[in-house]
């Protein structure tokens, strides 16, 4: 299961309800922010989230409008937060400016007063922890080096309680070991195989989050069967060749590869001040009937198979 919370939903310039692009990532103790537009630490505030264990930043490209904030919060984590290392991912042209970003304005000069650490990504895996991964997904944008990223949980095999029963395996470490695939020596000397407790392996959740994108043609393998796909809707129809010519996405376009991909749940941001929400939403629905527009600071369960909005008091 992963959690996303949207902390900025508009495309290109704030508006009064939306701010820029970014959004937090959540798998148990791991949290990943996407992108970091300006304002976003004060989003992060208003959204309750805080500012703890939010050391790595996946940023989808070099555009202002997603790195701004960066220069906002290093100051903050540099004054305020026991943060000692601070983890940013990105293509080399977004890094090369995040980095005369921070060491040219905030910095300037100075020792950095926490661990900064830029990775540069390619395609493929990124981040390997004991359940999940992340990978990178080259997309095509303005400019070199633009990605999505998605999170991906490992296959499981389901613990099978009423088996254990059977078997008399009683509560506790003996149980753990058999969930993680280990043998288990239970007190009156019997020795249990994960195989007599575990069932058929089961695919992860799989969550797609794609940055501002021009083309879907390379996306379809990517998304294909994923639980939920995040993406860029910055345009209408109506406006399909501006769409084209600044290499954005209609929402039509958006829900066309939701579709094809066979997804689970399409979820739209980068949203343009220049259209009504319930006009991009009614456009999208019309291809993909399970899509939704995303508000700032609206959060979400994505599961395997469904789409749960978490409801809590937002700013």
């Amino acid at each position: 299961m992963f959690e996303i919370v949207f902390l900025g939903t508009s495309a290109s310039a704030p508006s009064p309800n939306r701010g820029l692009s970014a959004q937090v990532v959540m798998h148990d103790e791991y949290r990943f922010l996407v992108d970091c537009g300006e304002g976003t630490q004060r989003q992060i505030m208003l959204s309750g989230l805080g500012f703890k264990r939010m050391n790595r930043i996946l940023i989808t490209h070099g555009h202002l409008d997603h790195i701004l904030g960066l220069a906002g919060l290093l100051s903050t984590f540099a004054r305020w937060e026991a943060i000692e290392e601070l983890e940013i991912y990105g293509g080399a042209w977004a890094l090369e400016r995040i980095h005369d970003l921070l060491y040219g304005v905030v910095l300037r000069g100075a020792k950095p007063p926490l661990d900064i650490q830029l990775h540069t990504v390619q395609e493929g895996p990124i981040i390997e922890a004991d359940d999940f991964r992340v990978e990178a997904v080259p997309v095509q944008h303005r400019g070199p080096d633009c990605f999505g990223y998605s999170f991906i949980e490992k296959a499981r095999r389901p613990f099978l309680p009423d088996r254990a029963q059977a078997l008399d395996i009683p509560p506790g470490p003996w149980r753990r070991l058999l969930v993680d695939g280990r043998p288990a020596s239970l007190p009156d000397g019997r020795l249990i195989l994960p195989e007599q407790v575990l069932g058929e392996e089961r695919a992860g959740t799989r969550l797609v989050m794609i940055g501002d994108v021009g083309r879907t043609e390379n996306l379809v393998p990517v998304c294909r069967g994923a639980d939920a796909l995040v993406i860029e809707a910055t345009y209408m129809e109506e406006e399909a060749q501006m769409a084209r010519d600044f290499a954005h996405l209609t929402a039509r376009q958006a829900a066309l590869l939701a579709q094809e991909a066979g997804v689970g749940h399409l979820i739209l941001t980068h949203i343009s001040r220049r259209y009504r929400e319930r006009d991009v939403l009614g456009e999208a629905r019309a291809t993909f009937a399970n899509s939704r527009v995303a508000r700032d600071f609206d959060a979400f369960q994505v599961r395997r198979g469904e789409l749960v909005e978490l409801q809590g008091e937002k700013p």
